[in-house]
């Protein structure tokens, strides 16, 4: 059994400080990974949506994931759902571009039917993107490049 002492934050909550990837795989200790997304970070509507596109624009969904993952727990009760949904359908894009195509899809279809209905004040393309999930669920074997299939989060 491994007695070596769990990695803990400021908060000593276990978390691991192995450097990730883009998509937030673990890499080997001294490795050159991509900069963690901070935790708990309150940004404005249009903060979270802006550091969101920019991350799935870059190919990084999971990082993406967190800044929803933000917003949730930092957001008005009543706009849990939008958020929580948003961060499913990064968190499903990141599942398929690892190659976990069933997950991925499974969270997809999961995020799309949380926002799926959602009147959202900050100009979120949401029908737009219950297509784009359902459609790439039904082929998420195929995703390999999380940047390819970023979604645009915003109307044009």
């Amino acid at each position: 059994m491994d007695r070596t002492p769990r990695d803990r934050d400021e908060e000593g909550r276990a978390r691991s400080a192995r450097p990730r990837d883009g998509l937030g795989r673990p890499l080997p200790h001294g490795a050159e990974g991509v900069p963690r997304q901070p935790e708990g970070v309150a940004r404005t509507p249009d903060g979270t949506l802006r550091e969101a596109q920019r991350l799935l624009d870059a190919g990084m969904p999971f990082h993406a994931h967190e800044v929803f993952e933000d917003a949730w727990k930092t957001g008005p009760a009543e706009e849990r759902d939008l958020w929580q949904g948003l961060a499913q359908l990064a968190v499903g894009l990141t599942h398929a571009a690892r190659g976990n195509a069933a997950g991925g899809a499974r969270l997809l279809r999961r995020g799309a039917a949380r926002i799926s209905g959602q009147a959202d004040p900050y100009g979120i393309d949401v029908d737009g993107l219950v297509r784009w999930a359902r459609e790439l669920a039904a082929r998420a074997d195929e995703v390999t490049d999380a940047s390819a299939e970023a979604p645009r989060l915003l109307a044009s």
